[in-house]
């Protein structure tokens, strides 16, 4: 793979863009592209592939958005984004059509969660750029209300999550359907090498662009661990926000415990939203922008929220749980200091955590200071039925009376 370094460039001016473009950004207060930018888009206008690796933060959106806009604008075909999660397809959404709807880049968002109808009535009115999840996507290719075969540039957004165990058959099936004959670009802020290989496979020749190492946090965020045995979580969590002020995004790892913990924050005197699998899109969507615009101080969260947030101004990043994949800790803490702000991470990690702890520093490539666990407050006893983790929930099964009711209904009489 070739590796094209590049000087800094001023300015939008040197990077090969048209200038209804140039003069789209100016009139959005662009001024001075974000280092990815400055490397990718000049190499991705020429229609050439690009894998492009970037901490979180850093403008990856544009740097694939504007060749894209580019590109489609003088030529009958058509884009194709496809990303992990529902928030994030609505993020970029609405960033492609801030800058590309007065160049008439229509758009339309197929995403689980939300209903066919409207989505079919989008894809009616041809627009030049789709951008979807995985299933949903297969969903439209299945009931053939879309086919891919006008694909000219298809975008892997957050590409090392595609190419996961969760979603690479259906990433499978989706490259079979797009023609052999496009450009094709992956950005992400991690890219194992497994993943890496797996997703060049798809794709010509591809010019690598990374700005830096895969793993590399943002460069503002300060990271902190305390360990702490799992009981005492709840009263350091409540510590702790009594400490910092600001906005909090909360992780977990399970569903069930996001539900849970922002029962126990609400209790605390905190407004707190959730945002996880079980929730529908639009308490999602409420979740999300009722943090974003400072209804709720805190959102807990599941990994769904690690990609899918782009939100500035969040103080604090708190891992209450240990992500279960390691690449997740740089999405997770990438959440806050964006677009050159400050923030801090912090993360609660059990005594028997020690090798998933030194898992993220052999990522991240550095010692995670370790602090010492402050004076916590008393336990408070909490209201409400209590909720098991995800991992203690048991199967139902049937008991033995039920079985023999259910037979009795039909004895002969």
């Amino acid at each position: 793979m070739n590796k094209t370094p590049q000087p800094p460039i001023p300015g939008f001016m040197s990077l090969g863009i048209a200038p209804a473009l140039l003069s789209k950004l100016e009139k959005l207060g662009y001024k001075n592209p974000t280092p990815i930018q400055q490397q990718a888009i000049p190499v991705a206008v020429q229609g050439k592939d690009v894998v492009g690796v970037a901490q979180t933060g850093t403008g990856k959106t544009l740097a694939f958005g504007i060749p894209m806009i580019q590109i489609l604008r003088n030529t009958k075909d058509r884009g194709l984004i496809v990303l992990p999660t529902r928030e994030l397809a609505l993020q970029v959404d609405e960033a492609l059509r801030k800058v590309g709807s007065d160049l008439g880049m229509r758009t339309a968002v197929l995403i689980g969660g939300a209903p066919m109808w409207p989505q079919k009535k989008d894809l009616a009115r041809d627009p030049k750029i789709i951008i979807a999840t995985p299933g949903r996507l297969i969903d439209h290719l299945n009931q053939k209300t879309l086919r891919l075969d006008d694909v000219k540039i298809a975008v892997l957004d957050e590409a090392d999550r595609m190419f996961d165990m969760g979603f690479a058959p259906q990433m499978r099936q989706i490259f079979q359907a797009l023609p052999r004959d496009r450009q094709t670009m992956l950005f992400s802020a991690t890219l194992p090498p497994e993943i890496m290989k797996i997703a060049t496979a798809h794709m010509k020749l591809p010019i690598r662009v990374e700005v830096a190492p895969s793993g590399t946090t943002v460069e503002k965020v300060t990271q902190e661990i305390f360990i702490i045995s799992k009981e005492s979580k709840i009263r350091l969590v409540e510590k702790l926000l009594q400490q910092y002020s600001g906005s909090t995004l909360i992780f977990t790892r399970t569903k069930f415990g996001a539900k849970k913990l922002s029962r126990i924050v609400r209790e605390m005197g905190h407004t707190a939203a959730e945002l996880h699998s079980n929730r529908s899109l639009k308490q999602r969507r409420d979740a999300l922008d009722g943090f974003k615009f400072g209804r709720y101080r805190v959102l807990i969260a599941t990994d769904i929220a690690s990609r899918g947030i782009d939100v500035t101004g969040i103080e604090l990043v708190l891992n209450f749980d240990l992500p279960s994949n390691t690449e997740d800790y740089v999405h997770r803490i990438g959440r806050t200091a964006r677009a050159g702000a400050g923030g801090h991470a912090i993360s609660l990690v059990t005594p028997d955590q020690r090798r998933e702890l030194r898992d993220i520093e052999r990522l991240v490539r550095k010692t995670l200071p370790i602090s010492q666990v402050p004076e916590l407050p008393p336990a408070r006893a909490h209201t409400g039925p209590p909720i098991r983790s995800e991992s203690s929930q048991r199967p139902y099964q049937r008991r033995p009376y039920q079985q023999r009711s259910f037979r009795g209904r039909f004895r002969r009489r």
